[in-house]
């Protein structure tokens, strides 16, 4: 999800998703769907879903991070004023109904980025937990859907208005302003049925265009392997280095690394400087399109280092 820092309008016009592309109308089929993950999901709790949710305030919305699964994020919008409430991405639905109790809000509406099992797995439990919600997707295949979004759909969501943004990774997604798995903090996701093209599309055209100042907030907890990827990539690079560090930090301590800023991700996101010489050296490309395919590419067989 992606949120515009400090804007005077409403809450529900401040939200942006962008990784799983809050609504990215329609991504395919991944493997994972359904299997032992997801039969361990439903039955282990694990370290990550264990950490204690984290409020981020910013002018008259409230986003409240709800870790999940192994890695996975849901995020509470509070309206401030309204005291309504909309939850991105609810795949575990009690959690969800006791943050919503915790604050004292009426929840409306789900807004879900695709319809992979571990982000739109607890639409239809939540629906029958608490009747009469607004379930907004990009894609058919997201369960208890009432409302299919497009690209730049406008959503009356929390007393105010968000946009839809397509930015495809798996086919079937536009991004609604939160961002599930299109972008990560210092990564993208993965093409499956996707292209280069359209991922360069989604980041630098699409996402890369929005105010610097955007906060992002994506579907996993997936930063500190990225940012090893990028030193990866850009060695010398000092932004990484220090995100880096700070990622470690953070999350040694139990706090998430997220949100980041558009802004930031353009100064240690190999996927969001391909544009960038050092990046198209390390490619071997000189065509931003094709460093972005090659990135992917490498960035699948990547080998984690422990440091």
């Amino acid at each position: 999800m992606v949120v515009p820092e400090g804007s005077a309008n409403s809450a529900g016009a401040d939200v942006l998703d962008v990784g799983t592309a809050l609504i990215r109308a329609g991504q395919a089929g991944v493997a994972g769907d359904s299997g032992p993950a997801q039969l361990r999901a439903k039955f282990l709790h694990t370290e990550h879903e264990l950490r204690e949710p984290r409020t981020v305030s910013q002018a008259d919305m409230k986003v409240e991070i709800l870790p999940a699964l192994t890695d996975n994020y849901m995020y509470l919008l509070i309206d401030q004023d309204t005291r309504e409430a909309a939850i991105v991405d609810p795949v575990q639905p009690q959690k969800v109904l006791d943050a919503v109790k915790k604050h004292g809000v009426k929840l409306t509406t789900v807004l879900t980025t695709h319809h992979h099992w571990d982000h739109a797995g607890g639409n239809e439990k939540l629906v029958k937990m608490e009747p009469g919600l607004h379930v907004y997707g990009g894609d058919s295949r997201v369960g208890a859907l009432t409302q299919r979004v497009s690209h730049l759909t406008a959503l009356k969501v929390k007393g105010g208005t968000c946009s839809t943004l397509g930015t495809p990774s798996c086919s079937g997604h536009p991004c609604v302003t939160p961002a599930g798995d299109t972008l990560f903090v210092a990564g993208c996701g993965k093409f499956f049925e996707g292209t280069p093209e359209e991922m360069y599309k989604a980041l630098i055209e699409i996402l890369g265009s929005l105010d610097p100042k955007t906060r992002v907030y994506c579907g996993h907890e997936y930063t500190i392997n990225n940012l090893k990827f990028a030193r990866h990539v850009e060695p010398n690079n000092p932004s990484i280095q220090e995100k880096l560090a700070w990622a470690k930090a953070q999350y040694d301590s139990g706090e998430p690394t997220i949100p980041s800023t558009i802004a930031e991700e353009f100064t240690y996101n190999p996927f969001m400087r391909v544009r960038e010489k050092s990046v198209q050296e390390h490619a071997g490309e000189t065509d931003p399109v094709r460093t972005m395919g090659a990135l992917r590419k490498e960035k699948d067989n990547f080998r984690v280092p422990r440091d």
